[in-house]
């Protein structure tokens, strides 16, 4: 070290005493103009700055040999402990209710009123519109009192049979009188009841497709009509995960079309495998607080299908694979008790893979001090120095 010093001033010394004669002695060269001068004396300059060159690369290399800190690789680590970890199986599913349908009429004949716009709510059995009956409403007037005429023989018929005057004759075909029309009666209401468009159930008019005069019939249709709140999601998950799923299981579901996540549970699970693509079929109950869930949105199912409570969790990037594809990390050698921090190799088994960790099975204990940062560049016994400490 003494004489790498040494060499060092008298190397600035040299320098620091022959700088101005030699700047002048260039400076008159340049001024002279004369070529062959320029280029001579440039290549005298050259020498020397190739040997001074030289003199500090070795300077440079004895100071990397000596200087311990030099060559020590900068790590961060981590410190193992138990944590939950928790696997998903992630699908695609598609948003559905089962109260989204097209209304139709059950009777031929001309709108006459058309009751509800779309947007609109509407209750069960609301009246959406009238159809033209074609009379059939003097039909039940003239029905009912028939009806009430039949009603008032059999009455007086039944209360002369009670008394045992008349025949029995005639008490019964009073009776069926009376029974006949009735049926008739309501026949003609239930026809009558089919000129009404009415609600299925609580929900909202999505669509009118219809107008007040046109001529309707069954089959055609007039609203469509949604219920957004009682949604759910259907996916087809692949066969091999059929031990997994089980009724009640606690779904994420993600809808990035709103950037909205809920929370929903496996109600269903299909007893069929499609042959053509070897998935069965489940279905999610999906909540709908915010009432922005739409039918055939895309959704995307992180199903729970693995919990360890107490599991080892690393990041997946700092696990490194060998040639031999064994998977390996570095830890910090604990047993090692001078003032060198030591870095170990240790092969490890991983298992489930969730987001940016992973589960580590074996070849590692809570406890140990894991690197994180700067184990790319290490090998099995380097000495680091920790920065995080």
């Amino acid at each position: 070290m003494k004489k790498i010093l040494t060499l060092t001033v008298l190397s600035l010394l040299v320098l620091s005493c022959s700088g101005d004669n030699k700047k002048e002695n260039i400076d008159a060269v340049i001024k002279s103009n004369d070529l062959n001068k320029i280029k001579a004396s440039r290549k005298i300059v050259h020498e020397e700055y190739e040997k001074i060159a030289a003199e500090l690369a070795k300077l440079d290399l004895a100071i990397a040999d000596l200087d311990p800190n030099k060559k020590v690789p900068l790590v961060r680590t981590i410190v193992v402990k138990d944590s939950l970890f928790k696997h998903y199986i992630e699908i695609q599913g598609n948003v559905e209710t089962k109260e989204n349908i097209m209304i139709s009429p059950e009777y031929s004949g001309v709108l006459t009123q058309v009751n509800v716009k779309a947007g609109q709510r509407v209750s069960k059995g609301q009246v959406l519109a009238r159809i033209d009956d074609g009379g059939m409403g003097s039909q039940l007037a003239q029905a009912e009192t028939q009806l009430a005429l039949a009603k008032t023989t059999f009455e007086k018929q039944k209360n002369l049979w009670d008394q045992k005057i008349g025949s029995e004759i005639q008490f019964l075909q009073a009776k069926t009188s009376m029974e006949s029309q009735q049926k008739a009666v309501a026949q003609i209401k239930s026809q009558l009841n089919k000129t009404l468009v009415l609600a299925p159930f609580n929900g909202t008019i999505d669509d009118v497709l219809i107008e007040k005069g046109k001529v309707v019939a069954p089959g055609m249709d007039l609203f469509r009509i949604v219920n957004l709140n009682n949604m759910y999601v259907s996916a087809n998950v692949p066969e091999n995960y059929i031990e997994q799923l089980k009724l009640g299981a606690i779904v994420e579901v993600n809808m990035n079309s709103i950037g909205k996540t809920y929370q929903g549970k496996v109600r269903q699970i299909g007893n069929y495998i499609n042959p053509n693509n070897r998935t069965f079929s489940i279905e999610i109950a999906l909540p709908n607080p915010d009432n922005l869930l739409r039918p055939n949105q895309v959704a995307i199912l992180k199903i729970e299908d693995y919990t360890n409570p107490k599991a080892i969790i690393l990041p997946e990037n700092i696990i490194q694979e060998t040639a031999d594809g064994s998977k390996i990390i570095y830890v910090i050698d604990q047993t090692k008790s001078d003032k060198n921090t030591v870095a170990i190799q240790k092969t490890i088994e991983i298992g489930y893979a969730s987001g940016a960790n992973v589960e580590v099975k074996s070849g590692l204990k809570t406890g140990e001090t894991v690197i994180t940062d700067g184990a790319k560049a290490l090998k099995d016994g380097a000495v680091v120095e920790v920065i995080n400490r």
